[in-house]
C-alpha cells in the first residue's frame, strides 16, 4: 500500500498561485544565487519563485526517505515535484519486471505525496513499439492517486504511423499526458562551443508532437544559447499556454538552457512574453536587489 506520512504544517507561499506550473530541471545553480529571494535552503529559495521542478536527481540515484521529508518541509503546498523513475527501471529494464523497484521507490518518496505532480517516465530510444505492453502494465500498476507523464524517444513514435497511434491511443485511454520536448531552438544553434555541443549530444532531436487529451500538458523547452533568439521559438508556446490557462487547465512548462545558469534569464523572457498575453500575470525579474516575486 502507498501511505503518506502525517503532513506537518508548511509555510505559506510568498506568491499568489500561478495559473500554470513553471519550473526548471533543477532547483539550484551557482549563477542563481544573487537572483533568487532569500530563504533557508536552495530549494526553499527556488520554490518562492517557481512552483514545480523536474526531479532529475532521482533518475541517477534514489534519495532517502528522510531527504524527501526535508524537501517537503522546504516547499509550499502548491509546489509540485515531477520526479523521474530510476534509470534502472526505465532504461536498464525497459519497464519489464520492475514491480518491486516501483514499490520501493514509491515508499521512499511517500513523504512528498501531496506535492507530487505526475512522475516523469522518460523512456530511451531503445524503448520501441514492441515494448508498449510493458508501459501499459507499468502505468496500470501505479497506485491511485499517483500518475505519470510519458516521454518517448524512439523514432517510430514520431512517424505518425501505427506505432505512434497505438502509443497515443493508450495514453489517452489512461488519461496520461505525453511529454512534449521542444529542442528546435537548441538544434538551431551553431555547435561552436563545448556547452552547446554537449547539450545537442544529450538531448534528442525529435519533432514536436503534442497529444490532445484530458491530462495536464507537460512541455520541456530546451533553449537556444543566445537568449534573445528564444523569443521566436517561445512565441507559439505563449499562445498555446495562454489558451490552456483560459480553458482552466494547468500545464507544466519547464525551461532548460544549454548552460542552466542562464535559466533565470530565459524565465524573464518567457514570463515577459506570457504576461502580455494573459491578463494579471506579471513578468519575473531576477536582476534586482529584491526580486519581483509577486505574480499578481
Amino acid at each position: 500500500s502507498y501511505n503518506a506520512t502525517i503532513k506537518p504544517h508548511h509555510p505559506e507561499p510568498l506568491t499568489m498561485a500561478l495559473p500554470y506550473f513553471l519550473g526548471c530541471p533543477q532547483w539550484q545553480h551557482p549563477a542563481w544565487t544573487s537572483g533568487l529571494p532569500s530563504g533557508k535552503s536552495p530549494l526553499n529559495r527556488y520554490s518562492q519563485v517557481f512552483n514545480c521542478v523536474e526531479g532529475n536527481t532521482t533518475f541517477y540515484a534514489t534519495p532517502s526517505r528522510e531527504q524527501c521529508q526535508q524537501w517537503r518541509l522546504q516547499v509550499p503546498d502548491d509546489f509540485r515535484f515531477l520526479l523521474k523513475f530510476s534509470h534502472l527501471i526505465t532504461h536498464d529494464r525497459l519497464l519489464s519486471g520492475v514491480d518491486a523497484g516501483m514499490r520501493d521507490f514509491l515508499e521512499v518518496v511517500a513523504p512528498l505525496e501531496d506535492v507530487l505532480g505526475p512522475f516523469l517516465l522518460q523512456l530511451p530510444a531503445a524503448f520501441g513499439p514492441q515494448h508498449l505492453n510493458n508501459l501499459w502494465r507499468f502505468v496500470d500498476a501505479l497506485p491511485a492517486p499517483l500518475e505519470c507523464t510519458v516521454e518517448v524517444r524512439n523514432s517510430a513514435f514520431f512517424s505518425k504511423g501505427e506505432a505512434e497511434k497505438a502509443l497515443n491511443r493508450g495514453l489517452r485511454e489512461r488519461c496520461v499526458s505525453r511529454v512534449c520536448m521542444d529542442t528546435r531552438a537548441l538544434f538551431a544553434a551553431t555547435p561552436d562551443n563545448e556547452i552547446t555541443i554537449e547539450a545537442q549530444r544529450k538531448k534528442p532531436r525529435v519533432p514536436v508532437h503534442l497529444l490532445p487529451g484530458d491530462a495536464a500538458p507537460v512541455i520541456r523547452y530546451i533553449g537556444h544559447p543566445d537568449l534573445e533568439t528564444n523569443r521566436r521559438y517561445l512565441a507559439p508556446w505563449v499562445e498555446r499556454v495562454a489558451n490552456w490557462i483560459e480553458e482552466g487547465r494547468r500545464p507544466y512548462f519547464f525551461l532548460h538552457m544549454p548552460d542552466i545558469g542562464d535559466a533565470l534569464s530565459l524565465t524573464e523572457i518567457w514570463t515577459g512574453l506570457l504576461s502580455k498575453r494573459v491578463d494579471g500575470l506579471e513578468p519575473l525579474h531576477f536582476n534586482e536587489k529584491q526580486p519581483q516575486i509577486g505574480l499578481f
